[in-house]
């Protein structure tokens, strides 16, 4: 039996969960630079590498659903898991030897191909935790988690932009499809036993059950959907960055302002794993820490510098690092246990359809100004944090309800 968070078999465990994390994610994050590179070297052709990473991500938001409800019924979860990230590593490789050689379309179906595994790589590995780890090692194992996430998102684009300069895009290409190989094979040691047969198996709900339950369930609805309402703000920074950096005139803001949000993601993350707190209801956790992000944003239109602004944002990066340790147990904690990668992946393509709106949206109306633009941003975290809270109100059913947890795992 497990005996605690302590227990040095949960720390193994955990250690071999993050290596699989981190090498899948830096493949995932690294593949949106690297492409776009190899793509220019071989065609000339920037839109083509914004073509090939579309088709590389768009895919994965269509197919979330439909990955968690197969993840969900499938028996033998290591082989699952092992073959999507093989898969996505062996699609890297493919796309390496066919951008420039093969018809565009050929290329871009691959990409497509390789993209429906993508929530395997982020949101189905994190669902795994529930049945890797005792609830009690939960808290700390999901910050931990969110800082793969963050690592990935800084480290990705660096060591493919390094990797492309020492050895080559193509090099950079292959040697991330490899990571994400190497991952698949070391899911394969992960203690996740096989499911029961179809007898003994626990209730499995339907794609349409889950998705009613983001609506009807009170804490997940508003996990869900309050996440999504900030995202749509968040999704917008990378524009408002390119404004702030013409407004400011200093070139580093555009890409220096969300390398400072991301640093301060890491560092909440890590803190947050340290010392966790709200951890009895995380929803309220979320709808705290999205109110908290969006005041240093909003503050940012009447900083004087660059240097100041990259402070805000750190700030509010360092709110984001609890808020998203927070959704994941809160996914895991009321998410039913015939239904738990369903919730994760279903809620991650909401997050991310959120996040290419509020993209798209900023592009759109990019004339209002960078400063006029980030008060939007600021307000769309206080909206989901008010939307959250307003959620709650409600009774779960019976139906509702997940089925009780042992606090110990054999």
């Amino acid at each position: 039996m497990h005996q605690g968070t302590r227990s040095p078999t949960h720390k193994w465990v955990l250690a071999q969960y993050m290596q699989v994390a981190v090498l899948a994610r830096l493949a995932s994050e690294g593949a949106r630079v690297a492409l776009v590179v190899l793509a220019v070297e071989r065609t000339g052709s920037a839109g083509f590498g914004g073509a090939l990473v579309a088709a590389l991500l768009l895919p994965g938001i269509v197919a979330a659903p439909l990955a968690g409800a197969l993840a969900d019924r499938v028996r033998h979860r290591r082989l699952f898991h092992a073959g999507c990230l093989g898969c996505y590593g062996t699609g890297l490789t493919v796309i390496a030897g066919l951008i420039g050689r093969a018809p565009a379309p050929v290329v871009l179906a691959v990409a497509g191909m390789a993209g429906c595994c993508t929530p395997l790589l982020t949101g189905g590995l994190t669902s795994l935790l529930g049945d890797l780890l005792p609830p009690t090692a939960l808290v700390r194992a999901f910050s931990l988690d969110a800082v793969s996430y963050n690592l990935a998102g800084i480290t990705g684009p660096a060591l493919a932009s390094v990797l492309a300069a020492a050895a080559g895009p193509a090099t950079a290409v292959v040697a991330l499809g490899a990571a994400a190989t190497a991952g698949s094979l070391l899911v394969l040691a992960l203690p996740l036993k096989p499911r029961p047969g179809p007898r003994a198996a626990p209730h499995h709900a339907g794609l349409g059950a889950t998705t009613a339950l983001l609506f009807r369930d009170p804490p997940l609805r508003s996990l869900t959907w309050a996440s999504g309402v900030g995202q749509l703000g968040i999704g917008a920074l990378p524009v408002v960055c390119v404004l702030l950096a013409t407004h400011y005139r200093t070139p580093w803001a555009a890409g220096g302002l969300m390398t400072a949000m991301a640093l301060g993601s890491l560092t909440g993350s890590l803190a947050y794993a340290w010392r966790p707190w709200g951890t009895r209801r995380p929803e309220r956790t979320v709808a705290t820490m999205l109110f908290a992000t969006g005041v240093p944003l909003a503050a940012v239109p009447w900083m004087d510098s660059a240097t100041a602004a990259a402070g805000g944002f750190a700030v509010a990066g360092w709110c984001t690092g609890p808020l998203f340790a927070a959704l994941l147990a809160g996914r895991d904690r009321y998410a039913p246990q015939g239904a738990r990668t369903q919730v994760f992946t279903l809620g991650a393509s909401i997050k991310s359809t959120f996040a290419a709106g509020g993209a798209v949206l900023a592009g759109l109306w990019q004339a209002a100004g960078p400063g006029s633009l980030l008060l939007a941003v600021a307000a769309c975290q206080a909206a989901g944090a008010v939307l959250g809270v307003a959620l709650l109100h409600g009774h779960r059913t019976r139906a509702d309800r997940p089925p009780p947890k042992s606090s110990a795992k054999c």
